[in-house]
């Protein structure tokens, strides 16, 4: 505790984060249909996109850090299907997938909006372009996640584009991810009608906001490759469990 309050390291986050996602799942597997532990559940993935832009500032080997979410997205597919097939016989990617492509988005915003190609002889211009060109990529591969079945489509590769892009302007962060999610919940109900679990979800989707607010930007405790195997071995359990 410090100073009344959790002292919310990226440690705390990634503990909330698989203790919602524990509870969002087991729901799932148990009850075959949403319940108000999946309005839990929401809290889990926005944590795991933040920390997706934290890792890839703080990083110090880019490249194996796409290896890694790649290698455990190719890992956790079977175990990630084997779960999804007690409720749809739908294919779709597993959220490792998902976040191997945020992070791309990111290095690929980065690489465009910082490239030296000069329009003008305005750097302000200039840079102001090649940031509207950095945007490109990342919508593509949004609607590519979306259109392939990636878990969370579109959605989940903007908030971690956001989560990025808001990375020095917590205030910006907060109201633009407040928004999109109120944008998914709400095109929801344009398109499935009003039902009250809508609202619930939204409230717990936005919920972690003030988690990833509170990150005072400390590591604390090292559980990387905890984190990655606890994804696919607790859906592999659920699945035995459960079936």
């Amino acid at each position: 505790i410090k100073e009344g309050l959790i002292d919310m390291t990226s440690f705390i986050l990634k503990c909330i984060a698989m203790i919602s996602m524990l509870i969002d799942h087991t729901s799932v597997a148990y009850f075959g249909q949403t319940t108000l532990f999946n309005v839990i559940g929401r809290i889990a993935f926005p944590i795991f996109a933040f920390q997706i832009s934290e890792g890839y500032i703080h990083t110090k080997n880019l490249k194996k850090y796409l290896l890694r979410l790649f290698c455990f997205a190719i890992i956790s597919q079977v175990p990630f299907m084997l779960f999804d097939s007690m409720f749809t016989n739908n294919f779709s990617f597993n959220i490792f997938g998902t976040l191997f492509v945020g992070l791309l988005a990111i290095l690929l915003y980065d690489k465009i909006s910082n490239c030296t190609f000069e329009l003008t002889k305005d750097k302000k211009f200039n840079l102001t372009i090649n940031k509207i060109f950095g945007f490109v990529p990342a919508i593509l591969l949004g609607i590519i996640s979306e259109v392939c079945y990636f878990d969370y489509g579109f959605w989940a590769v903007a908030i971690i584009f956001l989560f990025y892009f808001f990375k020095n302007d917590k205030l910006g962060m907060v109201i633009f991810y407040i928004t999109a999610c109120i944008i998914k919940y709400g095109i929801n109900i344009i398109i499935y009608g009003y039902h009250y679990l809508y609202i619930l979800l939204c409230i717990g989707t936005i919920l972690p906001i003030i988690f990833i607010y509170l990150y005072n930007g400390k590591q604390g405790k090292k559980i990387k490759y905890l984190l990655y195997a606890f994804y696919p071995v607790h859906l592999l359990i659920l699945y035995f469990v459960f079936k």
